[in-house]
């Protein structure tokens, strides 16, 4: 039987109500009961889900003991529209997939978490048993990972132990704005933005290869430091203290270019086994510059000591050029 075919119910009492006003928003449907359509399992329905039509046959619809399987075996009423076609009044746009799990026992789930819970709240609302643990067991299963892990050191250990311990080279940022004795200048908190802006592609750009680390301890108010198996490599401070007319300010600097240089640098430790030439190339300096004979250096040779590359902006800028501690 179709939907054009089923007769409204309580055909007689409607007759009685018929002078008064109907709404006129109301579209015009009629009540019809599919009872003892089971048998007609090869018989096809048309259905308008929120807008979108579907043709499904009974025995699909019929199969899980669904929502759908009480509105097409005569335990609830369905509507239908004046062309015959079986009102739903839900969203149509996961129910190709509902028919699709109905007609062979499994789907493919669309992509993206967003979608899978929508198919899921689908499932849930027509009853489908299977189709809501299908789309439960794949939420748990993929849950979203993070695109990287910045470890933020809260105690000097904690920093030590993740540098002597990582096998990557590694790249600190310094970011302590309270760390300030005196007034930011102007353009200061634009360019502490900026340094925190870049740290944060660097380690997106580069988090496979360096480990990044933000430090909310140290001393300086804005300072990136780089580290190759286990050692300091270099150094860069980007505040420094700028005198005004009155009062003393401090400016934080982007030395962009800089920081792009030693991230690069820093890549060269990226190797598993250490690099004699690379390390003695890049740690050892004499203490002193200049050649020096064997005989000045002593029997021992020249002092070899640590070298960190220590780059800092200009520590004192001054207005009018004054010199130094005044």
């Amino acid at each position: 039987m179709s939907g054009d075919s089923c007769l409204p119910r309580h055909h007689t009492q409607s007759n009685t109500h018929i002078s008064q006003p109907l709404p006129l928003a109301c579209p015009k449907t009629k009540t019809c009961s599919y009872r003892g359509a089971v048998g007609l399992g090869n018989k096809y329905v048309r259905l308008n889900v929120g807008g979108n039509l579907f043709y499904a046959t009974l025995q699909v619809l019929t199969r899980e003991n669904s929502i759908l399987k009480a509105m097409f075996s005569g335990k609830m009423e369905v509507f239908t529209d004046k062309e015959g076609w079986i009102l739903i009044d839900r969203s149509g746009k996961h129910f190709g997939s509902i028919l699709c799990y109905l007609r062979d026992g499994t789907v493919s789930l669309p992509k993206g978490r967003q979608a899978i819970q929508e198919l899921l709240a689908e499932a849930k609302y027509y009853l489908i048993q299977g189709l809501m643990e299908l789309c439960q067991n794949t939420l748990q299963g993929n849950k979203e990972q993070p695109l990287c892990v910045i470890p933020v050191v809260t105690s000097i250990k904690e920093e030590e132990q993740l540098i002597q311990t990582s096998a990557k080279p590694v790249v600190k940022l310094v970011y302590n704005r309270s760390n300030n004795k005196y007034s930011y200048t102007s353009n200061s908190d634009d360019n502490l933005l900026k340094n925190i802006e870049l740290f944060d592609r660097l380690s997106l750009s580069f988090n496979g290869r360096v480990l990044f680390i933000k430090d909310v301890i140290g001393d300086e108010i804005c300072c990136w430091s780089f580290y190759g198996q286990g050692r300091k490599l270099a150094e860069v401070c980007c505040t420094s203290i700028f005198y005004a007319t009155e009062k003393k300010q401090t400016k934080v600097e982007f030395p962009e270019a800089r920081i792009y240089e030693e991230t690069l640098n820093a890549l060269l430790y990226e190797t598993t086994l250490p690099d004699n030439s690379l390390l003695e190339a890049t740690r050892r300096s004499y203490t002193t510059c200049g050649s020096h004979s064997e005989e000045e250096e002593g029997p021992g040779g020249a002092e070899l000591r640590e070298r960190v590359r220590r780059i800092h902006v200009k520590r004192y800028s001054t207005y009018d050029d004054r010199p130094l501690g005044h």
